[in-house]
C-alpha cells in the first residue's frame, strides 16, 4: 500500500532513483518517498545496483523513459561528468556529479554535494572551516568536491591521502590554479605532535563490517585530530567514528551530508521547496529506528 499522502502507482507517476555499486545501504529512497508524500506528488524513488561498465546505458535509459532524474553515489560521479548532454556549473566548478535532472530530453549533471558537506560540518560539528587545517581521506568523486569545497571556504591547510597518488597530485593542482592561498599537501602531515582541525573520511573504508580504519596508522595518530566526520552513515557508528569518540573528538557521520545533497537534488527535480523535517526523520527512521 502507499504511504499516506502516496497516490497508487500509475502511468503518470514520475520515477527518480540511485544508481550505485553498492547502493543496498543507500537512505535516499527512504528520505525522498517520504518527501513526495508530505507533498503528495505522484512520484516514486528507487534505487539501483548498477555496474561503472553499465552506468552510460543505465543514464541513457531513464532518459528514455522519462525518469525525472537520477542521483548517483559510489562509484559513478566523476564518470558521469562524460555521460551528461550538459553540465550545470556546479558540476563544473566541484568536478562531480551526483544529480541529473532530465530535461527536453536531455541529461544535465550538477553537484550538491558540494553546499551539503560545508552544511553539515557547520551543523553537525560546529565548524569554522575558514583557517582550519584538515585531513581529506580519498580523492574519487566525494573526496575531490569536498576538497575543492573545503578550499573554497578557506581552510589554511589540507592534506590529502589515497591509495592512488596521482589523483591528490592532480588535486593540488587544481587547488593551486583555483585557490592558491590554501596549502596543500600530499599524504599526512609531517609535525605528528600539530593537532588537525577536522578529519574527513571520503572513502568507502568503513561500509563492510570487518573495514579497518580507512588511514595509516603509522603515519597519523587519531589523537592529533579535533573532529573526525565520516560520509558514510551506514552503520550509523563507523569504526574511524567509535575510535575518534574514544579519543574525545567531535564526530559526525555523513546523514547530514545526505540530507542536504538530497534535499537540493528534490528542488532541482521537482521544483519545489523540500521538506526538510520530513526527509530528516524519514532518514532517523531509516537508520537509527527511531
Amino acid at each position: 500500500m502507499p504511504k499516506s499522502g502516496q497516490s497508487e502507482i500509475n502511468a503518470a507517476t514520475r520515477l527518480c532513483a540511485v544508481l550505485g555499486s553498492p547502493v543496498a545501504h543507500s537512505a535516499s529512497p527512504a528520505m525522498h518517498n517520504a518527501a513526495f508524500a508530505a507533498l503528495a506528488l505522484n512520484w516514486r524513488y528507487l534505487a539501483f545496483e548498477v555496474n561503472p561498465k553499465n552506468l552510460r546505458a543505465a543514464i541513457e535509459g531513464a532518459k528514455a523513459m522519462n525518469f525525472a532524474g537520477l542521483n548517483l553515489t559510489v562509484p559513478h560521479k566523476l564518470l558521469a561528468l562524460e555521460m551528461v548532454d550538459e553540465l550545470d556549473v556546479s558540476a563544473k566548478v566541484w568536478g562531480a556529479v551526483n544529480t541529473i535532472n532530465f530535461q527536453n530530453g536531455r541529461a544535465i549533471g550538477f553537484n550538491t554535494d558540494a553546499d551539503g558537506i560545508a552544511t553539515s560540518l557547520r551543523e553537525d560539528l560546529k565548524i569554522k572551516l575558514r583557517g582550519a587545517r584538515v585531513l581529506l581521506l580519498g580523492a574519487g568523486g566525494a573526496g575531490r568536491t569536498a576538497a575543492l569545497k573545503l578550499a573554497s571556504e578557506g581552510v589554511s591547510e589540507l592534506f590529502l591521502a589515497n591509495r592512488t597518488f596521482s589523483k591528490i597530485l592532480e588535486l593540488q593542482n587544481e587547488i593551486a590554479k583555483k585557490f592558491p592561498a590554501v596549502y596543500v599537501g600530499l599524504n599526512y602531515p609531517k609535525d605528528s605532535k600539530a593537532k588537525i582541525d577536522l578529519v574527513l573520511n571520503a572513502t568507502s573504508i568503513g561500509l563492510k563490517k570487518n573495514d579497518g580504519l580507512p588511514f595509516d596508522g603509522n603515519q597519523f595518530s587519531q589523537n592529533q585530530a579535533r573532529a573526525v566526520y565520516d560520509m558514510i552513515y551506514r552503520p550509523a557508528e563507523t569504526r574511524l567514528l567509535a575510535a575518534a569518540k574514544k579519543s574525545g573528538c567531535k564526530t559526525a557521520n555523513g546523514l547530514g551530508m545526505l540530507l542536504h545533497q538530497g534535499a537540493k537534488a528534490f528542488e532541482i527535480w521537482t521544483g519545489k521547496s523540500a521538506p526538510l523535517d520530513v526527509m530528516r526523520r524519514a532518514l532517523g527512521q531509516n537508520i537509527y529506528g527511531h
